[in-house]
């Protein structure tokens, strides 16, 4: 039985996700897909549109074996982070053979030679860095500056351009910094670009899509995440998301539109204020991706806070990116502390595999990572007794981000509070 690994947030699932199950079966051989998908957060720094069962439960409909669940402060880590962490956690399962990523160039030993030099960090790269960086650029621009310098052509720095790119590269540094025996492959990014905003049949970008999620019709215009439903038509958006998502995946939109989603970065404005209002400049920079400047920028202009999109935009710099900063505030709400973080990739980096779901024929599966993977395989609610310490911490946070983002669905949507504690394993 040959397994191919999937690293996903699925936000929300489209037809571009089941081409990826179904073309990473096929270039790798794979009989069954393994999916390791973020929770209610993702990487971009921003919770997900819509509860991580559901988004699961897409995936297990069209062609994914099983899911499971990236922890939190790995999901919501910089790519680096995030790449290490979805890798260490396949690499873990013991059963898993290939890796499969999308990619714009499709490239991988273009890819791979970038992945060698940024792991490696030669001394003349690292000077092209630095001088960069104290040009004032962002460390995205300046990293690339400095490749184009150091390979002193512009043939390979234009990866860093994509993010799926960027993500690919940060891939293969965590399995050459782990030694894993699995195997990578990529397969070119089909349709809509990452970022783009319009719907483009059959592969619209997952940006255009929670657009469409938001406001209805092909008015895909940036308007506040504040904007709400009640002038609508919830019909006219199922017609336009009929050619991008899978019919499966429209029947669970159909079913748990306003009940469960969509949710939005402003959702949490409250809730971030309140944590920002408990902090000084000298505690925030022990959070993830808070440094000293941010810190005092953060607490300098709380009197100017509206909501949390609108604070994350006024907190932007030239020199630092927007999705470092929703990161960086996530963070604080979350409460993902570096120290925590170190602690994690010390001792782990992980301690358990806690599986959102898996289809019914794909049993064996489940059974082969029970018996090979030395991570406790969790199915049960709150099966973690038994961890480590620092186990213990790591699904603790979990569980308590879960329960704030459930927490959220339910006031917004006046439904009844599902506790993380209780939920049990989908079976499709």
């Amino acid at each position: 039985m040959k397994i191919v690994g999937l690293i996903t947030e699925y936000n929300p699932f489209h037809n571009g996700h089941q081409y990826h199950i179904q073309a990473a079966k096929e270039v790798t051989g794979a009989d069954l897909a393994v999916v390791i998908m973020s929770g209610d957060y993702v990487q971009r720094g921003t919770s997900a549109i819509m509860p991580k069962r559901l988004r699961a439960e897409m995936a297990l409909k069209c062609g994914a074996a099983a899911v499971f669940e990236l922890p939190v402060c790995y999901a919501t880590g910089s790519a680096e982070l995030f790449a290490f962490g979805a890798v260490s956690f396949l690499d873990q399962l013991g059963i898993v053979d290939s890796l499969c990523f999308g990619s714009e160039c499709s490239d991988l030993e273009g890819l791979e030679k970038v992945a060698d030099i940024l792991l490696e960090e030669p001394e003349e790269y690292q000077n092209h860095l630095r001088d960069c960086l104290k040009q004032g650029m962002s460390f995205p621009s300046a990293r690339e500056d400095a490749l184009a310098a150091y390979m002193k052509t512009e043939d390979y720095s234009f990866l860093l351009h994509d993010p799926n790119n960027i993500l690919g590269i940060e891939y293969l540094k965590a399995l050459k910094k782990r030694n894993s025996r699995i195997r990578p492959y990529t397969i070119r990014r089909k349709g809509s670009h990452y970022h783009d905003q319009d719907l483009k049949s059959p592969f619209g970008s997952a940006s255009a899509i929670r657009s469409l999620l938001a406001y209805s019709g092909s008015a895909l215009s940036g308007v506040s995440s504040a904007h709400t439903f009640e002038n609508t038509s919830f019909v006219n958006i199922l017609g336009e998301l009929e050619e991008q998502v899978p019919h499966s995946c429209l029947e669970l939109l159909k079913d748990y539109h306003r009940v469960k989603y969509p949710i939005y970065q402003n959702d949490f404005s409250l809730i971030l204020k309140y944590k920002l209002l408990n902090k000084r400049p000298d505690t925030l920079p022990r959070y993830m991706d808070v440094s000293k400047e941010l810190a005092g920028r953060i607490c300098g202009q709380l009197n100017n806070y509206f909501n949390y999109k609108q604070f994350c935009e006024l907190l932007k710099t030239r020199e630092v990116t927007q999705t470092r900063i929703n990161r960086a505030l996530l963070h604080i709400m979350l409460g993902i502390k570096k120290s925590a973080v170190e602690e994690y990739l010390e001792q782990g980096p992980h301690f358990y595999a806690r599986l959102l779901g898996f289809r019914r024929d794909s049993e064996k599966l489940i059974s082969a990572i029970a018996k090979k993977s030395p991570l406790p395989l969790l199915t049960r609610p709150y099966d973690g007794e038994g961890l480590e310490p620092a186990g213990r911490k790591m699904l603790t946070h979990d569980i308590l981000a879960s329960n704030l983002y459930t927490s959220v669905v339910t006031d917004k949507y006046k439904t009844a509070f599902e506790n993380e504690y209780n939920q049990g394993i989908l079976k499709i």
